[in-house]
Parts: structure tokens; sequence; C-alpha cells
């Protein structure tokens, strides 16, 4: 996988060749459409001669990098390649790093592009389920209309450490919350007749000695926070497949381990997809009978173990042919359940104004507005004169490095080589969107003066402030796949920017581009913070019309914004300043209790609670109603006060067990209202979300008595309260 994240830049689509759709015949019964996935797969399996079998199994990086400055024969040219089995009409498998868009590693389909989405982070912020499937079928259409028929998408795993350099890719630090996201992502891309992951399987929860760390966490812990989020999203989504993560889970690393894959992920959840690993993160064909059904990238590992050395192993009897049966009869099934038979892969016109206009969609509505003193924003279409300052604001958006990274359509307006050795120096690159917010701004304020300063020396910055009615400064924090940030501060000196701004200007608004939560020094001296994420395309005009006023600011947080390092379960980042080869243990003192639950467990307030955000009407919550018995339901009304359209995310937390305080998250929707409209909201909340996992019993053990719960517009602005009685239940693990 590392290998894989250097290889980023470049952009292009030489669509596959797919293999043509068939009806069944005497010869090929598994194309009969009215059977089974399971059945199908079980028929075509039969069929397979031992090589062909074997050759599902495992599958090279398609890059010419590695093949002499050719493609494997066969391959779009992509992260991964599988290659098929034309006698028996089964396609390749064209696999695409996908977290944010359609990526293109090393320019290895010449010229391709895509559509970049926001961050995971800023879909998270949407609490909307609709905008993260339609961004799903969005991604799905567009690899499938360039011959791509996996994606290497839906990462599930919470944030539980803000410094992690791939937060942006995820979601959350809630279970509920990324599970619902991921899975309404993931259901998208699976309804385009392709394959989609979910990642990173499981407790990858920082990059800092990724390959070698060992997440030391115990099974009911586990259970209600990391696994639980997976478990939903594979519920609501139907991933076809699950990539396994870098680290070691208890001692054992991930892609082989027992636990994770054979015992909870295909026994307790009777998961009949099949795993898929990271790439490079195969150690020995031992991971057969760990759980691991085909080996990805296989140059990155220290020798293709699913090809000669499974082989050998199965001779031996170390390890059943029937195992290899049913490793290929799971990828075989996914292929089906997707469609990648009977509507494969095929090259076609990609409508990008569209798709672009999906992905401002979730940028419009994953923008947060944290603070707005004397009601600043949104800015009056009448100021004479706004300076912009920094970001890089008058090129486009900012966007995260790594697997993920997207060449957008149109192509990078600015590429801003960050520098650094080792990793750093072959992933370093920031890469700015082609969607200037400088110019969005022009175009919304066009009878104002609209000056920039690219913000490389605070004094002139601070001057050209002082001369305007408005200043808008762009903050940005590059986040990357292999490395994590250091501190909570925004880099290159940009805390001391924001500051001498906002001296020489009360009236300055501050849009914050990170890949996660920041510290902000400067929080009192800001009229107003908004924090936009990484927006995607046509994310400069999504900020303008936030800031405008055009749209509403509707985003909540999806993970708390520490007060400072001190706060979290680990205030130093485990491994950090350690040799790359030494490994090393992590604790997790907060268990389950991630983010939010964290700060309530310890009565720490943060700079900014999980579930906030400001909006530019205002709500209000009555008649709440609690049910209890068999299942718990609340019901409540939400109604616009205010004088504008806007929408609301209010959410339902479990506040109370039988006299034990707890704080979770059990439901949440999200409502758009017109000045003076109500809507009443019913929520049933899932049973896992109110127990508590029983080892010992191997269950979910839900206590009967009295359950309290509060509907609030964030984890720390609890509204409404009330309770029921919940009999006493157990439920399958």
């Amino acid at each position: 996988m590392t290998l894989r994240s250097l290889l980023l830049a470049g952009a292009v689509l030489l669509a596959a060749t797919p293999a043509l759709a068939q009806t069944a015949t005497p010869a090929h019964p598994w194309m009969n459409t009215k059977l089974s996935p399971d059945e199908r797969a079980k028929l075509l399996d039969q069929q397979l001669t031992p090589d062909e079998r074997y050759g599902l199994l495992h599958g090279p990086m398609a890059m010419p990098f590695f093949f002499g400055g050719k493609l494997p024969a066969g391959a779009v040219g992509s992260a991964g390649y599988i290659p098929g089995v034309p006698r028996l009409g089964v396609p390749a498998l064209q696999e695409s790093d996908a977290s944010l868009g359609v990526a293109n590693p090393g320019n290895v389909r010449v010229g391709d592009v895509a559509t970049p989405l926001p961050s995971g982070l800023a879909m998270a912020s949407t609490f909307d389920p609709e905008a993260a499937y339609a961004a799903g079928a969005m991604i799905g259409h567009e690899a499938w209309s360039k011959g791509l028929n996996v994606l290497l998408g839906g990462g599930v795993d919470l944030i539980r450490d803000p410094r992690n350099g791939r937060n942006f890719e995820y979601y959350s630090e809630d279970p509920l919350l990324s599970g619902v996201m991921a899975g309404e992502a993931i259901r998208g891309t699976e309804g385009q007749h392709v394959v989609s992951t979910t990642k990173h399987f499981a407790l990858n929860d920082q990059e800092t000695g990724r390959n070698i760390v060992s997440a030391n966490i115990g099974e009911a812990a586990a259970r209600e926070s990391d696994l639980l989020a997976f478990e939903i999203a594979i519920e609501r989504g139907h991933p076809g497949s699950v990539m396994c993560s870098y680290n070691r889970v208890n001692g054992v690393y991930a892609c082989e381990n027992d636990q994770l894959l054979n015992k909870t992920l295909k026994g307790d959840w009777a998961y009949p997809g099949f795993v898929m690993s990271d790439w490079g993160a195969v150690h020995g064909v031992g991971a057969a009978s760990g759980g691991l059904d085909q080996e990805s990238g296989e140059q990155l590992d220290k020798q293709v173990f699913f090809g000669e050395p499974l082989k050998a192993a199965v001779a031996s009897g170390e390890i059943p042919a029937a195992r290899v049966s049913d490793m290929s009869r799971r990828i075989l099934r996914s292929m089906f359940a997707a469609g990648l038979f009977d509507q494969p892969a095929t090259k076609a016109p990609i409508d990008y104004a569209a798709d672009a206009a999906v992905a401002k969609r979730a940028a419009e509505e994953g923008i947060v507005l944290l603070a707005n003193r004397d009601n600043l924003l949104p800015l009056a279409k009448t100021a004479k004169s706004i300076v912009v300052i920094g970001g890089h604001a008058d090129a486009g958006v900012l966007s995260g490095a790594g697997s993920s990274q997207v060449v957008p359509a149109g192509g990078p307006t600015r590429i801003v080589p960050v520098g650094g050795e080792g990793f750093m120096s072959f992933v370093g690159n920031a890469v700015y969107d082609p969607s200037s917010p400088l110019k969005a701004i022009r175009t919304k304020a066009a009878g104002a003066q609209v000056s920039f300063e690219d913000g490389r020396y605070p004094k002139a910055a601070a001057e050209a402030a002082k001369k305007a009615d408005l200043a808008v400064v762009f903050a940005t924090q590059w986040m990357t796949e292999g490395v994590d940030a250091a501190d909570l501060s925004l880099p290159s000196g940009q805390d001391e920017l924001i500051a001498a701004v906002t001296k020489a200007n009360p009236h300055t608004i501050v849009v914050l581009e990170t890949g996660g939560p920041v510290a902000m020094p400067w929080l009192d001296q800001a009229g107003a913070v908004v924090e936009a994420w990484y927006s995607g395309a046509k994310g400069g005009e999504a900020i303008a019309d936030v800031l405008f006023g055009e749209a509403d600011a509707s985003g909540r947080l999806p993970v708390t914004f520490p007060a400072s390092e001190a706060q979290l379960p680990r205030p130093e980042i485990p491994g950090w300043g350690l040799p790359e080869t030494e490994a090393f243990d992590m604790s997790f003192p907060e268990g389950s209790n991630v983010g939010y639950r964290w700060f309530a467990a310890k009565g720490e307030k943060p700079l900014f609670p999980f579930g906030y955000g400001l909006s530019y009407t205002s709500f209000a919550y009555d008649g709440l109603k609690v049910e209890g018995g068999k299942a718990l339901k609340v019901s409540f009304d939400v109604k616009n006060t205010g004088a504008r359209a806007g929408s609301d995310s209010p959410q339902v937390y479990l506040t109370d067990v039988a006299g034990k305080a707890r704080l979770r998250l059990i439901g949440f929707q999200r409502v758009a209202l017109q000045p003076g409209e109500s809507r009443h909201v019913t929520l049933t909340a899932d049973p896992r979300l109110l127990a508590d996992f029983d080892e010992a019993g191997h269950r979910w053990k839900l206590g009967g008595g009295t359950y309290h719960v509060a509907v609030g517009a964030s984890s720390a602005d609890l509204k409404l309260t009330g309770e029921a009685k919940l009999a006493a239940q157990s439920i399958k693990p």
C-alpha cells in the first residue's frame, strides 16, 4: 500500500474491454439471473480448474512501473488487477482507489480525470444519508464508465485521534453516524454494478507505525465502537469486500486475524463476501486460514503467498482444499451480487458537470459554522471592500493526499510541493482542486472591491485587512496517508497570521480547510469561523454560497474538537519518534468511549462538541414522547423559529440506564424547514446502541429497566429529556 500511495498524480481512463454479458446456457448455467448469487457462485466455482481458482486469489498492482513499461494483459491500469477466466466468462477485477473519487495513481490511465468528493468528514457533517448515497452512486457510475468494477472505498474506522493523517477519508468518531453514512455510500456504489469494499478492518486508528503497531483492546470495547461501525455499514451497504488493515490487533496482524475475520466477520455477522488484503499487508500463507480470501498488490508483499505457497500448503494438508474453494466462491458471489457478470463495466461518456453538482451539494451541507459573533455571517452583498487572505484561495480548494488523491476534471489548478524525506518526499504534494473561493467570492460580491493577499507575511496581511470592510482568511491543514500530524496547530505559522489579521480587523471570517480538528488560539478575536474541510469539486462555490447565505450553514461536527492534546486519551501519539521497524503496542484507555463519550466520562469541556454547528436560522424542539417495551421509540417535533429557510440535524442520545450515566448517540435525522414550519420526527433505536457487549456470554446484553434519553442540537446541548422502561433482551453478536 505504501508504494501504491506513492504513485498518485495523473489521470485517465482507458476503459477496460469488459466481458460481454451472457445469457444462461447448458454450458453456463450460472448466468441464470433467477438464481441467487450464492447459487450462481457455487455452480461457477465447480467448473474452475485449480489454476483458475488460484488465479482469482491474488493479483498485482496494475501499473507499468512493475511490468517493464507495459500493463498486464487485460488491465485497465489501476491500483489492482485480478485476471478473469475468459473460458467461463469471468470478468477481470479492475480495482481502483476511491475513498473520495476515482483515483488514477501515477497517471497510469494517461489523462484520465474524475470528480473529487468532499472529504469523509465533510460528508459526515451533513448528517444526511441521502447525500452519502448519491455520492457513492456518483463514484460508482464514474468507475463503471471507466471500465473499473471494484472500488476501494468505504472507510469506516472511527476517529479516535484527531491527529491521524487519514481522518479525512473516514467519517466520524461515532459508530452509528459512521456506520450509516458509510453504509449508504457503499450501497450507492454497489447499485452501479461495482463492488465496494469497506475498510480498514479494523482499528486502523493512526498512520504512525501502521504496519507494526498492535492495537490492544478488549472484545467488548471493540464491539461497542469500531466493530459496531463496521457491522452497521455492512448491514446497510452490503459491500462485496472487506479490506483488512495493516496493523496488528491484539498482537495478530489484521489480515490473518482469526478472531476478526473468521469468528466475528464471517461467523457472528455471517458476512458472505470476501476479504481482500490492503496492499502489502500479507505476511504469510497462513493468512488463508486466518480468514483472508484475496492477496492484493502482491508485488508489495515479500512473496506471492496465495500462488505457489498456497498450492503447496494445500498439497501438504496444512490448508484444506475446501478452504480454497470457499475463497474463490466468496469472490464470485460478490461479483454476481453486484452485477459484474450481467452489467459489465463499459466505457461511456461521463457528465462531469452533473457529478460536480453532487459533490457541491455535499460540500454545502457539510460546511460547519463554528462561530458567528454579532451575526457577521451571512455576508452582506453591499460590502464595499473585502480582502481574501491565504490558503491559495486564488487557485482552488485543498485536497488530502495518499492513495485517495483524485485528479480533478480540468486538472489541479495548483500543486504545492511539501518537501521532506522518506515517505513524505513521494506523497508530499498539496493538490488544489479547481474551484477558487476567491473567484466565487468576487462573483457573489460583484459590487465590492475584492482583493487578494497571499498570507505569507502576517504584517502585510494585517495591513490589507485594516483597510478593508471585511477580511476572509483561508487556513489550510494538508493531511496525508502515511503521516500523522505532530499536533493540533495550523501548520506554517497560520495561527500567527490569523491572530494578526483578526487583531487588525474584528470583521474577520476564518475559513478552515482541514483534515480534522485543529486548535484555535485566536478564536475569541475572530468575527466568524467556518469549517469547510476538504470540499472537493465546486468547493469554492459551496463556501461562497454559505458565506453569503445563499445556502444555510447546516453542517454539524462529526468529531469533537479538543481544546488541547492534553484532553485526549493518548496526549502523545503512540510510537511517535520510534524507528520505522520497531514494533510497539497501542492501548485504549477510552475503550468504547470514543470522542464525545470520553469527554463526557472525564468531565472535560472541548473547544467544540460532537454534533455542534450554528445556523442562519433557529430551531426549537418540543413534544418529546419516549416509548419502551421491547424497543425504544423516540418522537418529537422540530420547528424552524427563524426568519429564513434552513436545515437542522436533531440528535437523540441515551443519557442514563438504571441510574448509571452514559452518553451514546442513538438516532439523528436531517430536517429541512421553511420559516415557521414544523416536522414530526420518529426514531427507533438500534438495541445494540442501548446494550453492552457481554464477553462471557458472547452476546449483546440489554438489561431491563428505565432508559433515559435526550434530544439536542449537539452532545453538549441537550434540550428535551424523557424516559421509558425496556424489557431485558439478549441479542446475537
